[in-house]
């Protein structure tokens, strides 16, 4: 196999960038152009075209309603702005990935199971009379019927040949070892969606279902998603093995600790970022805890990513569980691999790009595991931003004709109220899809079937009835199959939604009340009232729901919910009624991507069960003081590992914190100024009907020093450039404010 690097170096970096921006542009361009040469759009077909055209065109159309794509009943003409982004990056991604297997070796001829090279695709394609880049692209879909379907006609459009010359060369261009890193496919996410991202943010708007997978998108640090799964799957396996060394003294160090814990098959897997601390005996334990009651062996630990984006926590997990599995049970790679596919891992995502992308990525690292391509079980991955977008009527007309060419209908009792339960249960099923996804692109993985339907979502059978439907609709209209297929996906997600899992690991969209939709606002309030504050915090809620009793969240958040007084009600509950086991403060610039400047960041770990009464929770700092130069990502992931001390703190205690704060060093029972002191009044200009102005009541010329000043002030609700609006009649501090009566001027030493 190929030398791989775990990183992009920076230059590889905005090479791949400006690629995959100009390929975006590109192919949206050249998709528009095919579509409208089809007619798609139109409300009749043009004369020219064949029946078989005819023929695509009703299929392409019937795609683009079930994406969002609005029909006009009365004109019958349609949007294809939904299309096109669909036939943009499905094509791309083709070309793409074909890329990423040529040079890793995993590029093989359907035919005969033969890797074959990039050079060895232009010699077949000279023996088949075909492109190069295409047959090369035809190998790719055949190896992965997960990702791109057979029967999808967006994969059937012909791009203008000068679009698909270019598209070969951009793919061309880049180098090499963009494909040999194993972060670039990310990368190609967060790059496909960065115009976008940037337009959305300028605009001012209120984020809703078009906006949400560019604006929320984000890159997930390395260095975080190894301390999240260190310090729990991995502090879960040192608990065992510390526990058969009838514990550890002080003799040994954190890094001894972690060489004894490695686990050894399949090539080793280290846990550089996990911590410890000594225990009331004074001997070596898990920082996060043991994790005793989760289950004992690794192949049943039920893992899930609910904003799985392009995968790079579910491949990590693929790494290391691979590993255990080996371990534990004796398994070949190929054994082990294709099990925790199977059994351990899931994820669920809003976008049905970064879906397309996580699910690849999944394959990828499966197949570079075991040095070939082999069969894979299906994948646990979902996209849980599926919507009917059609009526209740054409949703359950499927069902209907279904049941009847199936001998299925129900059977109803005498008043004709009731089907049978033995019978006529896919109308059942497909209600339940209709209402559950009614809102998916809004609402995506927060959505939770169990809340609506208190029975079991779907009964036995409905997944092998409903591949029946496919069958079916397939040969009936464009629209109906659509509709079927669509149905497939959504029982997929609701499947996984409605689940529970031993451990939900992520990295949750960071989106603040006040940039949310008013849809997703109302969500918020109905649902989770005490979290409503940031889509972030509605995740922490949302995810408790997933766990079983002992069961762990492990996310990258903002860190603001930990001491906003807005969150107060939701720390008291958590603190109460759930375990804090570690959380690791990162601060400002946690993250190397420059979008993401300005935020700040935590690592945290959080179980289901209520702590015990002397239960300690731990946390590492890894955040410059106040005032200081932050410190950046790259030191951020190297204190982590040691230098950052872990400090322990009694977890009742942290509710004696004004507004439950968590702090790394709780006050305890200290008094506090409010005991003994009033605050009236912060920073304020004092009366401001004499000497405050707003800057639209001034001339430029009247701002400066030597007279009215800017002047910043809070706000009730944050938006953009609030509080910006004063100015004050300053003159340097001497003039008339000086000597008002009505001022009081505090600290006047520090004036000037």
């Amino acid at each position: 196999m190929p030398d791989r690097s775990p990183t992009l170096s920076l230059t590889f970096r905005n090479r791949l960038a400006k690629t995959v921006l100009e390929a975006r542009r590109t192919a949206e361009a050249a998709g528009r152009e095919s579509l409208d040469a089809l007619a798609v759009g139109l409300s009749k077909p043009h004369s020219s075209l064949s029946t078989t055209e005819k023929t695509f065109r009703n299929r392409l159309r019937a795609r683009g309603s079930q994406l969002g794509d609005r029909h006009d009943r009365h004109t019958r003409t349609q949007e294809i702005d939904q299309l096109v982004h669909e036939v943009a990056y499905k094509q791309w991604h083709r070309l793409l990935f074909a890329r990423f297997l040529a040079e890793n070796g995993l590029l093989v001829e359907p035919d005969t199971g033969v890797p074959v090279s990039l050079d060895e695709c232009g010699d077949l394609a000279r023996e088949f009379d075909t492109d190069p880049w295409a047959l090369a692209g035809r190998f790719a879909q055949e190896m992965l019927p997960g990702v791109f379907s057979r029967s999808d006609p967006v994969l059937e459009v012909t791009l203008p040949p000068e679009a698909r010359l270019r598209l070969q060369e951009l793919v061309e261009s880049l180098p090499r070892e963009v494909f040999l890193a194993d972060d670039s496919l990310g990368w190609t996410y967060q790059f496909w969606q960065a115009e976008r991202k940037d337009k959305v943010n300028q605009s001012g708007i209120k984020i809703g279902a078009e906006e949400l997978p560019a604006v929320t998108q984000l890159f997930t640090e390395r260095y975080m998603v190894l301390f999240l799964f260190h310090n729990t799957i991995g502090a879960w396996r040192a608990g065992k093995v510390l526990a058969k060394s009838a514990g550890v003294r002080d003799d040994r160090s954190e890094d001894d600790l972690r060489r004894a814990v490695r686990i050894k098959a399949g090539g080793g897997y280290d846990f550089s970022y996990l911590r410890f601390v000594h225990d009331e005996d004074q001997a070596w334990c898990p920082a996060a805890g043991r994790f005793e009651k989760w289950p004992r062996t690794a192949a049943e630990l039920r893992v899930l990513d609910p904003c799985c984006g392009s995968g790079h926590f579910l491949v990590e997990a693929l790494e290391l569980l691979t590993r255990l599995r080996m371990e534990e049970e004796g398994l070949s790679v190929q054994e082990a691999v294709s099990r925790v596919l199977r059994d351990n891992l899931h994820g669920l995502e809003i976008d049905p790009r970064c879906t397309q992308i996580a699910a690849f990525n999944l394959a990828f690292a499966a197949w570079r595991m075991v040095g070939r391509p082999f069969e894979l079980p299906r994948l646990n991955v979902a996209c849980s931003g599926l919507a009917p977008n059609c009526s209740a009527d054409q949703w359950m007309a499927v069902a209907a004709r279904a049941e009847a060419a199936m001998g299925m209908e129900g059977k109803r009792d005498l008043f004709e109220s009731e089907p049978s339960l033995a019978e006529g249960f896919l109308a059942d099923e497909m209600a339940v899809l209709h209402k559950v996804f009614q809102r998916a692109s809004d609402y995506g993985s927060l959505i939770d079937p169990a809340a609506q339907f208190t029975r079991d979502l779907f009964r036995a059978g409905f997944e092998q009835v409903l591949a029946g439907v496919l069958d079916r609709e397939r040969q009936r209209s464009p629209a109906d199959y659509e509709r079927a297929v669509a149905a497939e996906g959504m029982a997929r997600a609701a499947e996984l939604l409605a689940g529970t899992y031993t451990l939900v690991v992520t990295n949750v969209p960071f989106l603040a009340r006040g940039k949310q939709s008013a849809v997703l606002r109302s969500f918020a309030e109905a649902q989770h009232g005490e979290a409503k504050g940031d889509l972030a915090t509605l995740f922490v809620a949302r995810i408790l729901r997933w766990l079983d009793e002992s069961g762990t969240q492990a996310l990258v958040t903002p860190q603001n919910w930990l001491f906003l007084k807005s969150y107060r009600k939701l720390r008291e509950r958590l603190l109460k009624r759930k375990t804090w086991n570690l959380y690791a403060r990162l601060g400002e610039h946690a993250f190397e991507d420059t979008q993401a400047a300005g935020g700040f960041a935590i690592l945290n770990i959080l179980s289901a069960e209520r702590a015990t009464s002397g239960w300690q929770m731990a946390g590492v700092d890894a955040s410059a003081p106040r005032g200081q130069t932050p410190i950046r990502a790259a030191e951020k992931a190297s204190l982590l590992e040691g230098p950052a001390p872990v400090h322990m703190a009694k977890q009742r205690d942290q509710l004696k914190n004004p507004d439950a704060k968590i702090l790394l060093h709780p006050i305890g029972d200290q008094p506090l100024l409010l005991a003994v002191a009033d605050g009236h009044q912060g920073i304020a200009s004092a009366d401001y009907a004499h000497f405050g102005r707003k800057f639209w009541e001034m001339s430029e010329d009247a701002l400066g020093p030597d007279a009215w000043e800017l002047q910043q002030s809070t706000v009730r609700t944050t938006t953009h450039y609030g509080g910006r609006e004063h100015v004050l009649h300053w003159e340097n501090g001497k003039g008339d404010i000086q000597r008002s009566e009505g001022v009081r001027i505090q600290g006047g030493g520090d004036l000037e």
